[in-house]
């Protein structure tokens, strides 16, 4: 239950800092707000103040505003989307994306100040580090890891042998005493937020290539803050680079879509990104505003992909009218945006069942 609140939570924020560049820029554009939901139809509750009704609705898996004349009616009404001119229209598409940007900076900036987990190379960066471990940055899905419950973001604090207790402080110490148990079971102990468990797990002597005894990758991490001077700039270089990286993890799965017929990597659904939030918040806060700007950078480029019913398939359409110099059919354009929407519908229920069956 803490889980599913926390990501109603952080979903709630991101919905409601995309929605809300939307918003502001339509109101300052002179444009008629007709509504602004969090959440898709059906209508729970909503109340009306001035011209725009607030409303809550029964699917929590996203929101929107609803424009005057955004689907191309009222187009001689000075204060409807469909009369205003590409530029316009274009600022009120983007903002959505920009503020989903700027929360990630401001999430980012407050974390470098209070003090970020990264992970660390040798160098200026590890001397400074505060409260160094060895974490799990990856678990191979089927290895005796995974089998014994290992789980990313664990941190590995010791190993047990003949009744004694080895600390382990360093990522060679740790691969150092799995490789001493080729073929048997290392005890290691696994540290989880404030859990601490002990965990029997197989060592291979002939694992698969690529996945490592045990099936885990680890990397030494440690908390680096920074002095609230100079926190905004690493927050604005974290954010560019987490940008950067999610550009061109989704530039692959389009690709491998086109070529192969499948993204070749694993999706995740509401439900994935809920049991995440989870073990963030549990980690700590840190993670969680790390998580959520992640999640909301995510979101951002997700919204600027050209494809019908997102952001961007809206701005591809106001593009596309600005070439021609005559505006496009809105039929032509509903139906394609409807056609979006569903395909977008399916895809949510399918890494939705995917996401169920895995976690649950």
């Amino acid at each position: 239950m803490l889980t599913f609140i926390i990501f109603i939570i952080v979903l709630g924020i991101l919905v409601l800092v995309h929605e809300l560049g939307h918003f502001v820029v339509a109101k300052k554009s002179g444009m008629k707000v007709e509504e602004f939901g969090f959440g898709f139809p059906p209508r729970l509750f909503g109340f009306k103040k001035g011209e725009t009704t607030y409303s809550i609705n029964w699917i929590p898996f996203g929101g929107f505003v609803k424009v005057m004349g955004e689907d191309g009616q009222n187009p001689n009404d000075p204060r409807s989307f469909a009369a205003a001119k590409a530029s316009t229209r274009a600022n009120v598409l983007v903002a959505g994306v920009v503020m989903n940007v700027l929360l990630a900076v401001v999430l980012l900036s407050i974390a470098n100040g209070v003090g970020l987990r990264v992970g660390l190379i040798e160098g200026d960066s590890a001397m400074q580090a505060e409260d160094v471990r060895v974490q799990v940055i990856q678990v191979a899905p089927g290895s005796p890891a995974e089998q014994a419950g290992l789980k990313v973001l664990d941190e590995i604090i010791a190993f047990s042998e003949n009744g004694h207790r080895f600390e382990l402080k360093t990522v060679e110490q740790v691969q150092d005493a799995i490789l001493a148990h080729k073929g048997r079971d290392v005890i290691l102990e696994i540290k989880n937020g404030d859990q601490i468990n002990t965990k029997n797990i197989y060592v291979r002597s002939d694992p698969p290539l690529g996945e490592g005894a045990v099936g885990i990758s680890l990397a030494s991490t440690g908390v680096i803050r920074y002095p609230w001077y100079k926190a905004p700039w690493h927050g604005i270089i974290d954010t560019a680079n987490i940008t950067a990286y999610t550009a061109v993890g989704y530039g692959t799965i389009i690709k491998n879509l086109v070529t192969k017929g499948n993204p070749g990597m694993e999706l995740s659904g509401p439900v994935g990104i809920a049991v995440v939030t989870g073990q963030a918040a549990r980690i700590g806060f840190t993670y969680l505003m790390q998580f959520t700007a992640l999640i909301s950078v995510n979101l951002a480029i997700l919204n600027i992909i050209p494809f019908p019913a997102l952001d961007g398939g809206r701005l591809l359409f106001v593009v596309i009218e600005k070439l021609r110099r005559r505006p496009i059919s809105k039929k032509v354009e509903a139906i394609v945006n409807s056609v979006g929407f569903a395909l977008l519908i399916m895809l949510m229920i399918y890494v939705t069942t995917k996401d169920v069956l895995k976690f649950f």
